[in-house]
């Protein structure tokens, strides 16, 4: 597979019309989407800009069009967009029957979270003897302007927690420890179903923090870039119905 250079972000694909959506990488930095219609900074309006079948599918918003999976500002790694509309609807069902595998390569510390809001942590996870576990949770917003989000744990949720729960879904981050080194810890996650900043706030309620993470991580150098990329995109072809790869190392 060529990867191509174009501005700020890398093509991983060429659409057509036997292959009806796109693949880019995007760096640290560059929102996904725009937060209006004159927003040009921001990599589905430089992926339109050689891709102008982008702007022909209509999204949940106007504005964003064939964008199908986002990555935070910060993050660094692959987005996926639909050049069809057909292929559009396709990608948004596969989403919903958990058919479309997000996958994050983090280099976590291994340390106790101190943030404020986060509940105890109830799993005691052997990293010796467990190489994959997977932390789940449902979500609720925390702080000022709903900027970060809080785990609110599966087995004790009472009914005031109820309230503060964002809907009914439960999240699940599946975490594969890859290598450990001192006081760090690389690992691989995946999720099908994704809340706002789930896999960074679930693997700093594991006491991994991500390394950098401005958010997350108490102790965070936010000088350098967060060490979170998001990796790769597992999902099934929106025509052929085989399963897809696209993958960059990290």
């Amino acid at each position: 597979m060529n990867i191509k250079m174009t501005n700020k972000i890398e093509f991983l694909n060429t659409p057509s019309k036997e292959n009806p959506f796109l693949v880019i990488s995007k760096p640290s930095g560059l929102p996904t989407a725009p937060l209006s219609a004159q927003d040009t900074n921001n990599a589905l309006y430089l992926a339109a800009q050689t891709f102008q079948e982008i702007l022909s599918v209509n999204g949940k918003k106007e504005i964003e069009h064939g964008l199908i999976h986002r990555i935070d500002t910060v993050t660094e790694g692959l987005i996926l967009i639909a050049t069809t509309q057909d292929a559009y609807e396709n990608f948004i069902n596969q989403q919903k029957n958990n058919n479309f595998i997000k996958y994050y390569t983090a280099v976590c510390q291994n340390q106790k979270n101190n943030l404020q809001g986060f509940p105890p942590f109830l799993q005691n996870i052997d990293f010796d003897s467990e190489k994959t576990f997977s932390i789940s949770s449902y979500f609720r917003y925390f702080g000022q302007g709903r900027k970060e989000v809080r785990p609110v744990p599966i087995e004790s949720l009472n009914k005031t927690q109820q309230k503060k729960v964002e809907g009914t879904s439960i999240y699940t981050t599946n975490v594969k420890i890859i290598s450990e080194q001192n006081d760090t810890v690389k690992v691989e996650c995946n999720i099908t179903k994704g809340f706002k900043h789930q896999v960074r706030c679930h693997l700093a309620w594991a006491n991994l923090p991500i390394k950098n993470d401005p958010i997350y991580n108490k102790n965070a150098n936010t000088s350098e870039q967060i060490k979170f990329y998001a990796s790769k995109l597992q999902f099934l072809h929106p025509i052929t119905n085989q399963i897809i790869t696209f993958q960059k190392d990290y």
